[in-house]
């Protein structure tokens, strides 16, 4: 079958050149091994966190990252990704949120796809072609209170609209294989699932690809109350339609003695043999097993879309009284625990990232402004973001107070987010919101720039900032990029690709919801502070779809974002007011920059079906452009 990562500060291709070699010059059957490894958002270049590529919507830009990962893993021998991850991701308090790209079915299966694009480039023989897998097979996105590994309990009508999608674009867009989920979807672990694996995928999609169980997810199931033991878990999992294992030995300890005991066919296990050589003809191991062993990473030119990639990925959901943005004679206080951290901006799932290669802002800055560095004052005031030592607060006040403005930068660790890290409670962690409440006492403009891998809630902070920007985890180019950004040389351009709660009690919360039989309102329900214990009627607060203390709105609605410019809509136009099945309804809309600075603006096109036997979301999303605009330009943008 595979192997699987050769261990880190190794000489990674030689030693994958030893192992082939072993392979296919000693095994019986001389078949090539195809070598895999988590390349999930850059191999040595390491670009946003998939959830920040999300926040560009520009497929374009997801797919010319992928292509480079797949440059620089290839040039180290690996052939395989596990990568895209397509798990829905409609809980920010899942750690894995930050491997997804977003809430949205669509946006996901469109970025997704490029992403498949990408690594697998122009031909999937071409040595530096990364196969891809799609993961993780299927509902893991709404593992059961955002804790990691745990239930999912998905109806079908949900399954098909919003989790199976994503798959099937990856698929179509040329991924090989697809892995099972650690979870287990109504009541069934993905890695024994027969209707994912055989219905879905093999019959229903015509998949010919295979199927890899995550690590260890075979054994898993005993843990489950799935199986007794690794016997059974072979047995289910290889016909409910699992080819490859991955890590555990269930299946090369056990399928011999099943197959004597005609409880494995021999049938089942030549298709799963078919179906992973079918995949190494097409990826031309049998012609060209070896690497070159010429490894090339971080290039100049490498190093620039990197760049790009995180400056389309920054979303600016606030700026008050136009504080950014900035300009050089400013001077400014830089604060926070997540100002200068080369290895944290790099984001979860980086095997092979490393802090040396990243481009920090403290370097970025000084570079940028030159003879003008003396305006900038930096006093981390927290050592990390959960740290609760309160000594660095004097000198980041001091600091403070000699500038015209404070920039702070806090968020969550890389460590706080991906597989296992899920929070309860998704606000600022350690003392961040007391030493913003600290500087909000000097009555400066503040701007709060988040490194997070998931939307943070920011009760009692939002309030006391001017400018918000999330940078997510934005990889190795974080800080020149993030110059730009502050400093007006781009306009950011990021719209939300995940809805931001107003705190963890409102999760989950989502964009695509129904609209109940009493759908809330602004104003039929009163909220909590008002009710008067005294005088309120039973009924009185209202009863609607809401929460008394959060209400019914988000912090930020799903493809919300800000630039430094502004755009009118205007003159929507409908080709036809009534369709018949199968029609096509041509939309079209006038887009104009009324401001005065270039930008660019994110055109989304959403419809909700308002009556069926089957009720469905209060809007969903079906089309977005994006569209760069000079001042005063306007230009008409056209759906179909």
């Amino acid at each position: 079958g595979g192997f699987l990562t050769i261990p880190r500060n190794s000489d990674a291709p030689k030693a994958f050149n030893w192992i082939q070699k072993i392979a296919v010059t000693e095994s019986k059957n001389g078949i090539p091994l195809i070598f895999g490894h988590d390349v999930i958002h850059g191999y040595k270049t390491i670009f946003p966190i998939p959830l920040g590529q999300a926040a560009s919507w520009n497929p374009a830009t997801v797919e010319q990252g992928a292509r480079i990962a797949a440059q620089e893993a290839t040039s180290a021998g690996i052939r395989w990704t596990f990568a895209p991850m397509v798990d829905i991701g409609r809980d920010p308090r899942w750690g894995r949120v930050a491997e997804t790209l977003g809430e949205d079915v669509f946006l996901a299966s469109t970025l997704g796809a490029s992403m498949v694009k990408g690594f697998r480039g122009d031909d999937l023989s071409s040595p530096d072609s990364l196969a891809a897998c799609a993961k993780h097979f299927a509902g893991y996105g709404a593992a059961e209170g955002g804790r990691d590994y745990n239930v999912a309990n998905i109806p079908m009508g949900q399954l098909y609209d919003h989790h199976l999608p994503p798959f099937k674009a990856a698929i179509d867009a040329g991924a090989v294989s697809v892995m099972t989920s650690y979870s287990e979807l109504n009541g069934v672990p993905g890695t024994a699932d027969y209707h994912l694996m055989t219905d879905v995928l093999r019959e229903q999609w015509e998949f010919t690809g295979f199927v890899v169980s995550d690590w260890n997810s075979v054994m898993e199931m005993v843990m489950h109350g799935f199986v007794e033991g690794d016997k059974d878990a072979a047995e289910l999992s290889t016909n409910a339609g699992l080819d490859f294992e991955m890590h555990s030995t269930a299946l090369g300890d056990n399928l011999q003695q099943l197959i004597a005991e005609g409880k494995v066919s021999q049938e089942r296990i030549d298709s799963a043999v078919r179906r992973l050589l079918r995949v190494k003809f097409a990826m031309g191991l049998f012609e060209t097993p070896y690497s070159s062993e010429k490894e090339e990473f971080l290039k100049d030119e490498y190093l620039q879309v990197a760049k790009q990639a995180a400056l389309e990925s920054f979303v600016l959901l606030k700026n008050e009284n136009s504080v950014l943005p900035l300009n050089k004679k400013q001077k400014v206080a830089i604060i926070g625990p997540l100002a200068e951290v080369p290895y944290q901006q790099l984001g979860t799932w980086i095997y092979e990232g490393e802090a040396k290669d990243s481009r920090t802002l403290l370097p970025a800055l000084e570079s940028y402004l030159g003879s003008q560095r003396s305006n900038i004052r930096y006093a981390e005031g927290l050592p990390y973001s959960r740290s609760k030592d309160r000594a660095g607060f004097k000198k980041a006040i001091r600091a403070a107070k000699k500038s015209d403005v404070i920039v702070f930068f806090g968020g969550e660790e890389a460590v706080l987010t991906g597989e296992g890290h899920s929070r309860g409670d998704i606000s600022l962690p350690g003392a961040q919101q007391e030493l913003i409440d600290e500087l909000a006492k000097l009555n400066k403009p503040i701007v709060l720039v988040l490194l997070s891998g998931r939307p943070n809630t920011l009760e009692g902070v939002v309030d006391k900032v001017d400018g918000l920007i999330m940078a997510w985890h934005p990889g190795t180019m974080a800080g020149p990029a993030l110059v730009d950004i502050i400093y007006g040389e781009e306009s950011p351009s990021g719209k939300l690709p995940i809805t931001w709660p107003k705190s963890s009690g409102q999760l989950p919360i989502y964009y695509n919801h129904k609209a109940t039989g009493r759908p809330p309102t602004d104003d039929n329900y009163t909220r909590i502070q008002a009710i008067d214990p005294a005088t309120t009627w039973q009924h009185a607060p209202g009863n609607s779809s809401n929460l008394l203390d959060y209400g019914h709105r988000p912090e930020f609605p799903f493809g919300f974002g800000l630039t430094y410019s502004s755009f009118e809509y205007s003159d929507l136009e409908l080709e036809q007011q009534k369709l018949a099945v199968g029609d096509t309804l041509g939309v079209s809309i006038q887009i104009k920059n009324s401001g005065n600075r270039q930008a660019t603006e994110i055109v989304q096109l959403y419809v909700r079906d308002l009556i069926g036997n089957v009720t469905r979301p209060v809007k969903e999303l079906k089309a977005f452009q994006r569209l760069s605009l000079s001042p005063g330009e306007t230009r008409t943008v056209e759906f179909k």
